[in-house]
């Protein structure tokens, strides 16, 4: 099998990765859009899981990963229900993890245990295992984290392939984990680390898209008009479900849920609060014989910290002008 990736480019796939693939867990990620309503809002807004999902595996590969970190990275995102991070939000997952919390639910309910054994590895060996390319704890560098950041802000035309690929180039490799030599880089992906998770993510409209998108499943969910299991369906198939009820309250929802809608900040008189989890970053960065974090290194980073934690923290309030 041949891959094609828009940042990490052309790459043959073959064995246990090639079955993975074209199973049905992954094949599902197709419909499951990365950025949860933001597709709803704005059609632009369209990367997937599956999308990622390849790319995070891509990128543990060229950093040297094992193939068993590959198949780790391929498949740390199978359990995403449609929506993706909505339905954190419905379920008030603060820390952001339902799909953690179902992993090897999902996992073992599926036929990647059997594709995994005929190539002589173990379920529990893949998602037991410390795989530190691909998972790291903020504010660090990780696999997973780099790749969302790096392909959504390409994907819609904030930063450039050529830097993408600048930056990768500065990334180096220490006992397994993922960091920068030199303060430049480092302050470049910081920046768009936070155009991301903040920018992107607390956008007023893409907040007011998971805000009702949220309100419409956890109203479908409470009267029983769909399931928890649905939820392991695509955005599709569950926006069908919502669709073809006959709830007055939840078709309403629905009607909202577009990219036409005039909104305001406003802390005093708002109708919409929302807040994400605090997503901060400081990688760091070597310097001789040591490691060293950017934020001490650089007053840029540590000025952007500080802004990104105070937006975060505060979230967003937003008043509907007209929906």
């Amino acid at each position: 099998m041949i891959v094609s990736d828009s940042i990490y480019g052309k790459h043959i796939v073959e064995g246990v990765l090639e079955e993975l693939i074209v199973s049905k867990p992954l094949q599902r990620l197709k419909g499951i859009h990365q950025g949860g309503a933001s597709y709803l809002v704005n059609e632009k807004w369209d990367a997937t899981r599956f999308d990622h999902s390849i790319g995070v595996m891509l990128l543990i590969k060229s950093l040297g990963g094992s193939l068993e970190e590959q198949i780790a990275g391929l498949l740390h995102d199978v359990s995403h229900t449609a929506f993706s991070h909505v339905i954190d939000f419905v379920l008030d997952c603060k820390d952001e993890d339902y799909h953690e919390k179902i992993y090897e639910h999902v996992i073992m309910e599926s036929e990647i245990p059997s594709i995994l054994k005929r190539y002589g590895y173990e379920c529990e060996d893949i998602f037991q295992s410390k795989w530190e390319l691909l998972e790291q704890p903020a504010p660090e560098l990780c696999a997973d984290r780099v790749d969302y950041t790096l392909r959504d802000m390409y994907q819609y035309g904030h930063i450039t392939l050529e830097s993408v690929h600048d930056f990768l180039h500065h990334v180096t490799i220490i006992n397994g984990r993922m960091y920068l030599d030199n303060i430049e880089s480092a302050e470049w992906f910081v920046e768009t680390y936070y155009s991301e998770v903040i920018d992107f993510f607390m956008d007023p409209i893409n907040i007011y898209g998971y805000d009702i998108l949220a309100k419409t499943l956890k109203l479908a969910l409470a009267n029983n008009l769909i399931s928890l299991d649905d939820l392991l369906g695509t955005d599709e198939e569950v926006m069908s479900l919502l669709s073809s009820t006959e709830d007055h309250e939840v078709q309403n929802l629905i009607k909202r849920i577009h990219g036409n809608v005039k909104l305001k900040e406003d802390q005093l008189d708002y109708d919409i609060h929302l807040k994400n989890k605090v997503r901060l970053i400081d990688p760091s960065v070597i310097q001789g014989t040591h490691l060293v974090r950017a934020s001490n290194l650089s007053e840029k980073v540590q000025d952007m910290g500080v802004k990104a934690h105070k937006r975060a923290s505060k979230g967003m309030y937003l008043k509907v002008i007209s929906d």
